[in-house]
């Protein structure tokens, strides 16, 4: 069974401890930060060659996997 962990990282001593690709440096971020940009998976993968499409569409999947909590709904971060 794959977990999250099997796809990204947290190293206090990468990218300030910002949660990471595994085997990369890349910031899980930057893939959201594309995605709202507009730019493709594709297109993101060609910027970041060490990401795996596997590492890209896992993250996604887990990320819309926590949307369907009904916990989400009554966290109280601040966006935008």
């Amino acid at each position: 069974m794959q977990t999250i962990s099997n796809y990204i990282t947290v190293d206090a001593n990468v990218q300030f401890g910002k949660p990471v690709f595994k085997g990369s440096r890349v910031p899980v971020q930057s893939l959201f930060w594309h995605l709202e940009k507009g730019f493709t998976i594709d297109y993101f993968l060609e910027d970041f060659p060490t990401v795996t499409r596997q590492q890209a569409e896992a993250v996604i999947e887990w990320t819309a996997k926590h949307f369907e909590l009904p916990e989400i709904v009554n966290d109280e971060t601040v966006i935008g």
